[in-house]
């Protein structure tokens, strides 16, 4: 009886809330490659991160979407056929650990021995293969010098202008950002407010809680308690915790504080979930475990979905105010400068205080002025009375 043709397909998946597109980065196996269900296919890039998709059957892969190319969500970018029992014999398959551990070791998998099920390869395996190579031999060093000076050394040089200056490319992760923030001003009618809040009694808590620190109960930055603050202020400003799409606006239920973080070369906003539960010393868990994934290159694609608000902070920089670019489609995003020790009037009397401005840009088609007035008058009052945050 004759074996019927069998194949699954590798659709762009949805790797956040808002995606239409991504990019198909680089693929991890060839053309016409053997393949088994867990193993890492293919590098699929947004505007926020690398992620790595995995086969989600066993086959041979034939490729449809090529690297660099921009495909819609569930766009087929591959298929896997599924092949007669007898041609499948005698294959190797490798766990995704492995594979990435032989990749970056420039290991022969085909050449290691594995001792997973069925001969399946597996991180130890490969680990031990790396131990039993011979180190290679070094360079002279005069070779080495010349190495190192190339411009070649690192891939192709930069074209240089008759004035000495280089053209630097965008990487794929900063050109879809570049084409969303220039959508965003295009399309987004925006303004912001400021407010300027006096942080004394954040900065006491502070203290008082990083006196008590623990590995397990980091103490809250002033961040953190930016976050926490700006969750309850969505609660009590429903509209701000919006999204705008055709023609009409989304009122969420959750709310969902993005955080910006800078990475490499870009901007990632990771995402902590229902904010507005969670309480000062759980925020500070949360964003750091954020940061740090995000720096390392860990951060999963459901850790950077589902965003309804942004806060952006460059304070740490100095910068004692700004104006953010809205994350579309959310309906606004919190812009927060340094705290600076400043002259106030209090009382009649003339007193230093730690003053912080916070500006809001808002998008005008959900939000006004009176809106956003509200809601950073409520921001203010929770971080003027951060014990309210803190029970």
């Amino acid at each position: 009886m004759p074996h019927a043709s069998m194949h699954a397909e590798v659709a762009m998946p949805r790797l956040t809330e808002t995606m239409e597109e991504a990019t198909v980065a680089r693929w991890l196996r060839a053309d016409g490659d053997e393949v088994a269900v867990g193993d890492e296919l293919v590098e699929i890039e947004t505007d926020k991160a690398t992620t790595v998709h995995e086969a989600t059957a066993d086959g041979r892969l034939r490729v449809l979407v090529q690297e660099g190319a921009t495909a819609a969500v569930g766009a087929t970018l591959a298929t896997i056929a599924a092949e007669p029992a007898a041609n499948v014999q005698g294959r190797f398959t490798a766990s995704p650990v492995a594979r990435r551990i032989a990749r970056e070791h420039g290991v022969e998998l085909a050449q290691v021995r594995g001792s997973g099920p069925h001969g399946r390869v597996l991180k130890f395996d490969v680990l031990s293969a790396i131990q039993q190579e011979p180190a290679p031999a070094e360079a002279p060093r005069s070779e080495r010098k010349v190495a190192e000076a190339s411009p070649e050394a690192d891939g192709a040089p930069l074209p240089v202008a008759a004035d000495g200056s280089t053209w630097q490319d965008l990487s794929r992760i900063q050109q879809v950002v570049a084409r969303r923030m220039a959508a965003a001003k295009a399309s987004v009618p925006d303004f912001a407010v400021a407010i300027e809040i006096d942080m004394g009694a954040c900065r006491e808590l502070r203290a008082e809680l990083g006196s008590r620190a623990t590995p397990q109960r980091p103490a809250p930055s002033y961040n953190d308690m930016v976050v926490k603050a700006t969750a309850l202020s969505l609660r009590d400003t429903p509209r701000a915790n919006a999204s705008f799409r055709d023609g009409r606006y989304q009122l969420h239920d959750h709310v969902n504080v993005g955080v910006a973080v800078a990475g490499d070369g870009t901007l990632v906003v990771p995402t902590v979930f229902d904010a507005d539960r969670l309480s000062l010393i759980e925020i500070a868990r949360t964003t750091r475990h954020l940061a740090a994934s995000v720096r390392d290159g860990s951060i999963e694609a459901g850790e950077l979905a589902g965003g309804t608000c942004t806060v952006s902070n460059l304070g740490m920089f100095g910068v004692s105010s700004f104006t953010a670019i809205i994350n579309p489609p959310q309906a606004a995003i919190v812009a927060v400068g340094a705290i600076v020790d400043r002259p106030v009037a209090r009382a009649g009397e003339v007193v230093i205080r730690p003053i912080m401005t916070v500006s809001l840009v808002a998008d005008h088609r959900i939000l006004y002025g009176a809106d956003a007035a509200a809601f950073l008058a409520r921001l203010r009052d929770r971080l003027e009375d951060p014990l309210t945050m803190a029970l």
